[in-house]
């Protein structure tokens, strides 16, 4: 496998902080870090991005997440693992994701179920999360990035010494 060209975060100048930046004011929401967690990996599985359901589900782990609840992420509508307001938060990235796959792509019952578990606050979080994560999806399964590789680039080594501390 390989990338059919460097990740565009890394050659256009300012992009990668930006997207760093938009993620970390996402997860200053109301919403547990966990449940961005999951969210962030629903929405890579649907998108099919290789990139992202590697890394998330690594930093779910490294975050302390069980392997259930990760391997059931897929099928949560059938699993027990997950509260109420998980379930809203995947429920809401699942229509987010999937916006041309149904008439009306974001159901009232969707999102009125969200607005019973989070509040404003919450909602904005939890939406910032899911556009953030679809943006980096469209990215990696355009550019074909492949999952582990662009952390042992020597791009990424000199972002990552130059912005010490950010993944």
């Amino acid at each position: 496998m390989q990338a059919r060209m460097n990740h565009p975060a890394m050659i256009v100048p300012g992009a990668m902080e930006a997207l760093q930046g938009l993620g970390t004011l996402a997860e200053k929401g109301n919403v547990p870090a966990a449940t961005i967690d999951l969210v962030h990996l629903r929405a890579s599985q649907i998108n099919g991005c290789s990139v992202c359901v590697d890394m998330h589900w690594k930093k779910a782990k490294a975050a302390g997440e069980n392997d259930e609840r990760m391997f059931a992420v897929a099928a949560w509508r059938d699993a027990p693992y997950f509260s109420d307001a998980e379930r809203a938060a995947l429920a809401l990235t699942e229509a987010v994701t999937r916006l041309s796959d149904r008439a009306d792509p974001v159901p009232n019952e969707v999102w009125d179920e969200a607005a019973r578990q989070y509040d404003e606050r919450g909602l904005a979080a939890l939406l910032l999360a899911i556009a953030t994560i679809n943006m980096w999806n469209r990215l990696n399964v355009a550019t074909r990035s492949v999952a582990g590789e662009w952390r042992k680039s020597a791009q990424a080594r000199a972002w990552m010494e130059e912005h010490a501390g950010v993944r």
